[in-house]
């Protein structure tokens, strides 16, 4: 039987090609042959960048593609620059002469926005990438200012009974926050204790004064750094895990199914996040603080031969019981700010599987930073008041 020949069977297996012609005096009409497969080498359109920047009387270009034997993205992503070149030009493009299920994937190529790859920021002006931070900073801010308000105004109104969060959710919070922290805390605690002492010893070693590692290390573990390392250890354990879970849930839309329901996420999630932390916080820092102490005591008593009850008896008269309420109100004000920014990140958080990981990341940072913040207005304070 005698095979039938179309233009299409002639095109079949010769590469890509492209012709231009004028269609109307205002329109070109361009002609596309041949094999369109990505192993193929495909044709310039720099002819046709020439045409229409010569010409400014063409208004449209239409295709003809009858004679295409096949094509693949290749075709695709031909059309787009050509797409691209039409746009910069102002000339519409009649998508017509197309093959069937071309403008449609040309339609949705469209509608997705090309990933930023920083090239155009390198071409602003110092000042100009200046100003953008800055006005990003004053819009995180005012952000951060809005949320904590608005947490704050939460928090007053649980005490008239008029927030609505599940008791067995705090509950389950407490238990993740405080029981669940438990083994990173000892393994840390312990050991900066175990570093501060030996750092201490070498140096008090030279002045025969190896009883007062027991002051170095109950003082500092007491009064800042059990709860610096306490709220450091919660920002990356419990903060992102904050951040990422109501970016989850933010990437699913079930806040905003909370919103219409009536519900406020604040009351629902963020207060019964909060509440657990400025409840587990102080316990974890009084549990650090006996660590660190414990991890000087094994220095003291196995490398610079201090007596067990020494040891004991000198640190507690060197720390005093305004050390430790300086410590817990750390610890109290670092559960806020724990809570806080994670919470905050994560329902900042955009719509992709990608802004989950980044909310937590940023989570993580802004913890970390504030309690760092905190620590040093805190202890300018009590330098100025004496305590």
């Amino acid at each position: 039987m005698k095979k039938k020949i179309t233009p299409q069977t002639l095109a079949d297996g010769k590469p890509p090609e492209m012709s231009i012609s004028r269609s109307t005096p205002n329109a070109l009409l361009v002609r596309l042959s041949g094999n369109w497969h990505i192993d193929q080498p495909m044709p310039s359109i720099e002819e046709l960048e020439k045409q229409l920047r010569s010409e400014s009387e063409l208004e449209k270009i239409s295709f003809d593609t009858l004679q295409v034997a096949g094509w693949d993205s290749s075709l695709l992503t031909f059309l787009i620059d050509i797409s691209r070149l039409c746009d910069r030009q102002k000339v519409s493009i009649d998508s017509a002469g197309l093959p069937d299920g071309v403008p449609q994937l040309l339609t949705i190529a469209a509608a997705v926005p090309e990933k930023d790859t920083g090239k155009a920021a390198r071409r602003e002006s110092f000042l100009t990438r200046v100003g953008e931070s800055a006005a990003v900073s004053f819009q995180s801010a005012a952000d951060m200012l809005g949320f904590i308000g608005e947490a704050f105004v939460t928090f007053i109104k649980m005490f008239g009974a008029k927030t609505r969060f599940r008791s067995y959710d705090l509950v389950l919070l407490i238990k993740q926050c405080g029981a669940d922290a438990l083994p990173i805390v000892t393994l840390i605690s312990l050991l900066v204790g175990l570093i501060l002492a030996f750092v201490g010893a070498v140096q008090l070693a030279m002045f025969g004064a190896q009883i007062y590692v027991a002051n170095l290390v109950g003082i500092a573990m007491v009064r800042v750094l059990g709860a610096v390392m306490t709220g450091i250890i919660m920002a990356g354990r419990t903060g992102a895990a904050f951040a990422a879970q109501l970016g989850t849930m933010q990437v699913n839309e079930e806040l905003d199914a909370l919103e219409v329901m009536g519900i406020s996420p604040m009351e629902f999630l963020v207060l019964p996040r909060m509440l657990a932390l400025i409840l587990m916080m102080p316990l974890l820092c009084l549990y650090a603080d006996l660590m660190g102490v414990l991890g000087g005591l094994i220095v003291g008593v196995t490398m610079l031969d201090i007596n067990l009850m020494e040891y004991y008896n000198q640190s507690i008269s060197a720390v005093r019981l305004n050390d430790l309420f300086i410590g817990l109100f750390h610890s109290a004000v670092f559960g806020v700010l724990v809570a806080l920014t994670g919470c905050l990140r994560g329902v900042q958080c955009g719509r992709s599987a990608s802004a989950v990981g980044q909310a937590a990341t940023s989570a993580v940072v802004t913890g970390i930073v504030s309690i760092t913040v905190a620590t040093a207005i805190i202890t300018v304070l009590c330098n100025v008041l004496g305590l």
